[in-house]
């Protein structure tokens, strides 16, 4: 059985738990440590418990912690050769790093592990699936548009954790700067919420037991707006539709 939890998700952080058995690996760490402490306490898991820390890519609301985690708790590390060359001076003194390639999967204790690549503006990001061998759960944020990949990559999942960052006319009409606006509705940027319901519409969801839009941004969204992109294109009730938010991520889902 997988079982999943966020410790909060948006610019500011983001951690994703996934666990299986005895085996618990945290996706991200974009908080300091005494907070990242507190995050996983709230969910019940202390930091001495993470079997390993999944990094997606090297922007600080991802990695800006990870490597404080890692050194304090000798915890091995996993990300892409690109990323660890983007951060490699903040990793110093991490002693149990390991990079994976995009295109193999690889196995943490009981989940596996598959990677695959994205088109966001960092050195090599990736996303995940992760499998207990009878279950699949998806993770896509900070990616800029879909590709045929990502399509199979995340075609009939059990679980999904998607990427609703913005609502484009929210965007365009709001305070930031022009170049910000193209920047996170470029192609290498971040997906609106009919980006990610397009996706939901063009893949299997016959499996899905959990759907919840993660990064969501405080100036550029809503809450609603994201649920009811991704209820309309799922066809469900709107309250099905989880959230993860900064400030409480989500707590413990599973898939049975």
């Amino acid at each position: 059985m997988i079982r999943f939890a966020s410790l909060g998700s948006g610019s500011d952080g983001n951690g994703l738990l996934v666990e299986s058995g005895a085996t618990r690996l945290l996706v991200d760490c974009g908080f300091s440590l005494d907070d990242t402490i507190a995050r996983l306490a709230r969910i019940g898991i202390e930091a001495a418990e993470l079997d390993a820390v999944l990094i997606t890519h090297e922007h600080d609301d991802h990695v800006g912690g990870a490597a404080r985690l890692a050194r304090k708790f000798s915890l091995p590390v996993w990300l892409t050769n690109g990323t660890l060359q983007a951060v490699s001076t903040q990793f110093s003194g991490v002693a149990d790093i390991h990079r994976f390639d995009c295109q193999r999967s690889f196995a943490v204790g009981a989940i596996e592990v598959t990677p695959f690549t994205v088109p966001h503006d960092a050195r090599e990001p990736a996303q995940f699936v992760f499998s207990d061998g009878a279950s699949r759960l998806g993770l896509l944020t900070d990616a800029g548009s879909i590709t045929v990949h990502m399509r199979e990559r995340l075609d009939g999942l059990d679980a999904l954790v998607l990427e609703c960052n913005h609502d484009l006319d929210l965007l365009w009409n709001g305070s930031y700067p022009p170049a910000l606006k193209q920047r996170i509705a470029g192609r290498l940027g971040h997906l609106d919420n009919a980006a990610a319901a397009q996706l939901i519409a063009d893949v299997d969801t016959s499996r899905l037991q959990h759907l919840v839009a993660a990064h969501l941004s405080r100036h550029n969204n809503r809450p609603d707006l994201a649920v009811a992109a991704l209820a309309g294109a799922l066809g469900c009730e709107q309250s099905w539709i989880g959230i993860a938010d900064q400030r409480d991520g989500f707590a413990w889902r599973e898939i049975t």
